[in-house]
């Protein structure tokens, strides 16, 4: 019988600080991370939720030569600049989403020291992508193309559930949508099974602390800005 946790507030503290300290890390330390480790992360990630218990996650765990051999191919890609764009967002993002964007690019530039209107150098910076930001681990996910939105719903919780747990292990990630456009060059170094489509890479190892981009304090909006609570009110009104 599986053991519940502990409902006390220590447990409810715990759980919140690992939530709250995780962050899209694009610095990293060389210090391996273990296969064992790795296994340990992705058998707690197995347990998200998915709509009927399809579990549309598939997961490429990559290390040592093996990743060196994808950054290279995937740097001569990002070089070459010769791929059809990906369309991560619609070509026109609703204002609020828009805005937060922007304010994003400013503050992550800026810890650069890169001009915002200097693309060359904003595209120079986008290359550190495809070397996992120096992290000594990276992965690869996809799911099968023919399923719907719902099922990339539940690998959004499964990306999320195997973060936490790292994050749990004082372990950072970066998810990145950037290899998505480099698709057919992932194919030509792994075995991606047929009908087997890119959902996005990233990045997993332990922080480079002195890095000015772990400083971003990306502000969040606050509950009463995306929420609307429906009867909550209703028995007090009686």
């Amino acid at each position: 019988m599986m053991k519940a946790p502990p409902t006390d507030g220590a447990a409810q503290d715990v759980v919140d600080a690992v939530i709250r300290s995780r962050k899209a890390v694009r610095a990293f330390r060389p210090t391996p991370v273990s296969k064992a480790l790795v296994v340990e992360m992705l058998d707690v990630a197995r347990c998200a939720p998915s709509n009927s218990n399809t579990q549309p996650w598939s997961v490429h765990v990559l290390e040592g030569n093996a990743k060196r051999r994808l950054s290279q191919a995937l740097l001569r890609s990002h070089e070459r600049d010769d791929l059809p764009a990906s369309q991560h967002f619609p070509p026109e993002l609703p204002a609020a989403c828009r805005s937060r964007q922007a304010d994003f690019g400013a503050r992550y530039y800026a810890a650069l020291g890169i001009d915002r209107a200097d693309a060359a150098a904003r595209y120079r910076r986008t290359a550190q992508n495809y070397l996992f930001f120096d992290a000594p681990v990276g992965l690869i996910f996809t799911i099968d193309e023919r399923l719907m939105p719902h099922s990339w719903a539940d690998f959004g919780m499964f990306l999320q559930t195997f973060m936490l747990a790292a994050r749990a292990r004082g372990l950072d990630t970066c998810p990145q949508v950037s290899f998505v456009r480099h698709e057919a060059v992932i194919r030509e170094c792994l075995p991606l099974p047929a009908g087997q489509t890119v959902v996005c890479g990233m990045s997993l190892g332990w922080a480079e602390a002195d890095s000015a981009l772990h400083h971003l304090a990306m502000p969040r909006e606050p509950v009463e800005a995306f929420t609307v609570f429906h009867g909550f009110d209703e028995g007090a009104a009686g």
